[in-house]
Formats: C-alpha cells, structure tokens, sequence
C-alpha cells in the first residue's frame, strides 16, 4: 500500500474502547486498527460503522494518549467513499455477504477489495455467514483472513462442502470464492518485554505470591471459561505431577476473568483443589493490565492446554514469548503455527473425540436451539483431551533446568519480534491489499445482472405489488381541495407527522411543493422533481408520498 493513501475499515458498533471483560477478538481488533494505523504509511483511516461516531471519539478510543499518527475520522459505511478512493474495505469479522452487494449497488464489484478477518469458526451461526460468500458477489478479489493454516483449511474444506451442496441442489459452474491468505495477528513485542523486564516488579510480585528461591512460577492468562476457552483440570493435574516429578514445590497464577461470576471461581477453586493439592493456586485480575505486566514480569513458564474450537489462534502465547517465557502449550489449531516444538517451548499432544457419533447429535441439538452455543462448544470441548502426562514431563523439564528457560524464553523472544510483532504483520496485511488491487485491476468486467439483493434490495419495488398505484416519474399530483401550506403549519405539531423525518425532504421543501401545486393546479411527478437540485430529489420524492398520506396531495393516472 502506498504512502499517503486511505483505508476504510467498517467496525459496526462505531465505538471500540473496551468494555469491561472483554473478549480476545474485542482487544485484537483494538490492536489491529492501532497498528494498521501506525504501521500502515496512510494519511488517513476513516473507521465506519452502522451509527457514525465523531472524528474526536474514533482518535480518543484507537490513540487515547490524543497523539494519532495520522488523521483518523469516523462516518457511514452507507457512504463507499473512502473504501472507492483507498481501494479496499477492510473489517475484523469474516461476513462479507452484506458489504458485497452494497459495492455492487454503490460501485460495481470493482469498486473496492473486501477483507475480513476469521477469529473464530466454531460457531455454526459464524460459519453461516462465512459460507454467504458464497452466494453473494464476493469476488476473487477480495479476502477473508486466516490466522492459521489449520484455519485456512478448515475453512478451505468448509467452501468445498458448500460448494458441491450447492452444486449438487441447482447445477451450474463454481461461482468465485475469497481469496484465504494466512496472516497471524501481532503484538507490540517490545512493550511486553519492557514489562517482563523489571527485576523490581518479578521479585515483589514473586513475594507476594510466595514464590521462594529456586521455585517455579506457572503462568496463565485467559478467560477463565471452561466451556470457550479451556477446562483447567488437565493443567492442575499437570503442574501437581510435575511438582511430584521434581520435588519441587510449585506455583500456578491464573489471570483472568470468570464469565459465570462467583459460580465459576467455585467451580475453578474446587477442581485445583482436587487435581493440584500440593501447589500454591492464585486467580488473578486479568482485567488489571498492571496485573498481567507484574505476572509477565514474575513469571517463569507460561502454560495454555487450550481445548476448545472457539480458539483458533490464541494470542497469549504470542506475549509469553515476547516477554521470555518458555511456553507449553497445546498441540491445536493456531497454537501449532505460533510455538514451534521444543524451540519456544512444548506443544502437548491433543486427542478429539470420535466423528460421525454423538458429535453429530450435538450440532444437531444446537441447530434446532435445544442447546446454547456454550453447551454445543463446551461438550466438545470435555471430550477433546490433552495429554497431561506429557506436559507434566515438560514443566517439569523446564522446571528443573533454568538454562533451557533461557534459551526457549530468548528463542521466543526473537520469534515474537522477527514473526509477530505489528509492523511484521501490518506489512504482510498491505502487502496483501496490494495484491488484490492488482488482481482486481486486471480482471476484466463480468455481466451484473442484479444490481440489489434479490431478498432485500428495496421494498417500494420488492413489495409493489401491494399498492395499488406507485410513484412513477408521469404519476400526475395536485391538491386536495382546501389543502394548502395551513396543513403543513398544523402537521408540524402532530408528533406522529415527525416519525421517520430523516427520510424526506425539510419542511421548507415541503412548502414549496405546495406552491408549485397551487400555481400549476396539477404536474407530473418528473416536473417537480426537476424543480429541485438533483441531490434532494430522493428526498423530494419521499415528500411527496407523505403529502399524499397526510391528505395534502391527491394521485391521478398517469398522462398516457
């Protein structure tokens, strides 16, 4: 992407400060935009959204020290403008079905390249709206991001079934897919080093905990979910073995946010007391960034034996190993793309539960709403196992040998900036709008037969056929006898008269239909409109069926 150039990003909700407990998608989109913004090279980044908000609160929520990099703006993804001139709509969801026939309806389907971004597949309802790619002008030209290659070709094979159902039920050629290219997500490598390294911070927060001489301090940090995120038995049970395995005693600090309040920390509370009586358990505040840096300074191992689908990236081993932490982690999904085996830690190997049995019945129950995303994911999640005692052997391993901390935690190190950090990431993300600008440039024009949706592009044409007339540009308007401007004055007091204003022409305009009518006794349509300015003749059209409805206006035939 060239410096000096616009990026439009469609961000739905238009405020993106985080709210309290955040979720990880919540907090890597925040990142994202900030170094997109930072890293990118463009003059401005124009954040849209369904309801706009002010250019002062999109820089206060991306760049609250009120110093943005460049200029940064908020407005209407209804307005293409930005997405036409910097050439591509970049979002942090994956469902591009809705923003493609808006290009279609705005532009064309060259308007712009469309980019989202996969953070989970594991809900159905998710991968509904990615498979809408699929009947939807979605072109070669555009992207959806996978941050693994286990997601690319999760969703790789999700298109393939799609597509041959597809073909399968009405025949015909393969219709364009989205391009899938792998890019991860980031950190700022060197801000968590910076926390990591302060000796002050490791040996307070090391007394605090109670953490003595030459033991070992286990870290996780993570929702503290266990039916989206991790059940804990098996990492309890790990580090009480490998404390048995070294004779030494041990320390697990789990930092964090309970989704089920007091409920779960119950739950949690009681399985470490079961699974890991001889070690030391503390929950922590993961909300609390100082907590999380005072932990990323104090730890020594950093322990993650995710087992969910709704992981699949994971970004916390990322900032373990830019803080120097060896990590152990599970053998899933984007874990495996991030921590390579015995260089930046262990990947313990994980077992899913049997296909084509009672897994089917599970989607099925969540299909037809007997049973809640949560229960769907969090019984595949209790039958998918980790193997406990291979990472009880790699704590312990690391517990007993401080210079293999070392040199997995440098190893990390170097992976984290040389792999992860933003500017890497950022530039393949530019790279990669680059790309699809060429290949849109040099893709010749397609026929476009339907310029809206078909399921709901206007509803004055998708329900005409409940009127009896409509306002065609000959319809021929005037006057109800007796009606004049006095309606308008006496309309303006009816609350009921003020509904839906937004989308008619001022009151003003208004009048000035009146007088026209009055003038001229009778005029088409296509006459009045052209007594208006050319950008409020939308307006002025809407106006003039709400005369009608509040008995100003009368509708004749049209002139033959």
């Amino acid at each position: 992407m060239k410096s000096g150039s616009r990026l439009a990003i469609y961000h739905p909700p238009g405020r993106i400060g985080l709210k309290a407990n955040p979720f990880g998608k919540d907090v890597a989109n925040l990142q994202l935009y900030r170094a997109l913004a930072t890293h990118g090279g463009f003059s401005r980044v124009d954040l849209l959204s369904n309801l706009p908000v002010a250019d002062a609160d999109v820089t206060a929520d991306l760049f609250p020290d009120g110093r943005p990099p460049c200029q940064v703006a908020g407005g209407s993804v209804l307005s293409t403008e930005a997405a036409a001139e910097g050439g591509v709509l970049f979002r942090g969801q994956p469902e591009l079905d809705a923003l493609a026939w808006l290009r279609r309806k705005a532009t064309g389907d060259r308007g712009y390249s469309l980019v989202g971004l996969i953070h989970t597949l594991a809900p159905p309802a998710m991968r509904q709206m990615i498979a809408s790619a699929l009947t939807a002008p979605v072109q070669p030209w555009d992207a959806v991001i996978c941050t693994s290659p286990s997601v690319r070709d999760a969703v790789s094979r999700m298109f393939d079934g799609w597509g041959d159902f597809l073909g399968e039920r009405y025949g015909g050629e393969a219709r364009p897919r989205p391009q899938l290219p792998v890019i991860p997500l980031g950190v700022h490598a060197q801000e968590i080093r910076d926390k990591a390294d302060r000796p002050g911070a490791r040996a307070r927060v090391r007394s605090d905990l109670g953490v003595e001489g030459d033991e070992v301090l286990v870290v996780w940090i993570g929702r503290l979910s266990f039916f989206e995120k991790a059940f804990p038995q098996p990492m309890f049970r790990a580090v009480e073995e490998a404390g048995r395995l070294t004779g030494r005693r041990m320390h697990f600090a789990l930092a964090g946010w309970f989704p089920g309040g007091e409920t779960d920390r119950a739950r949690y509370e009681q399985a470490a007391a079961a699974y890991a009586p001889s070690v030391q358990v503390d929950f922590q505040d993961g909300n609390d960034p100082e907590v999380v840096a005072d932990l990323w300074a104090a730890g020594d191992i950093f322990l993650s034996l995710v087992d969910n689908i709704q992981e699949t990236f994971g970004i916390t081993p990322i900032e373990a190993m830019a803080a120097g932490l060896p990590v152990v982690a599970s053998d899933w999904d984007g874990y495996r793309f991030t921590v390579r085996d015995r260089s930046e830690g262990f990947l313990i190997p994980t077992l899913g539960g049997p296909p084509g049995g009672l897994g089917e019945a599970l989607a099925a129950r969540h299909a037809i709403g007997l049973d809640s995303y949560q229960a769907f994911v969090g019984a595949v999640a209790q039958h998918t196992a980790v193997h406990v005692g291979r990472a009880a052997e790699a704590i312990a391993e690391l517990t007993r040998n401080p210079d293999l901390r070392r040199r997995m935690g440098a190893a990390g190190r170097a992976r984290a900036r040389e792999t992860f950090d933003w500017p890497v990431v950022v530039r393949q993300l530019t790279g990669l709008f680059e790309e699809l600008a060429a290949l849109r440039a040099a893709t010749p024009a397609g026929p476009r037969t339907h310029r809206l949706h078909p399921l709901g592009g206007d509803p004055f044409a998708d329900f005409a056929g409940f009127a009896t007339h409509d306002l065609g540009l000959e319809r021929r308007l005037r006057l109800r006898p007796g009606a004049g401007t006095s309606d308008l004055a006496r309309s303006a007091g009816v609350e009921l008269d003020g509904a839906f204003r937004m989308w008619r022409a001022p009151p003003e305009d208004a009048a000035r239909i009146v007088e026209l009518l009055s003038q001229a006794g009778e005029l088409g349509v296509r006459d009045i409109l052209l007594a208006f300015p050319l950008e409020r003749r939308r307006a002025i059209q809407m106006s003039l069926v709400w005369l009608a409805k509040i008995g100003v206006l009368d509708w004749l035939p049209p002139v033959a």
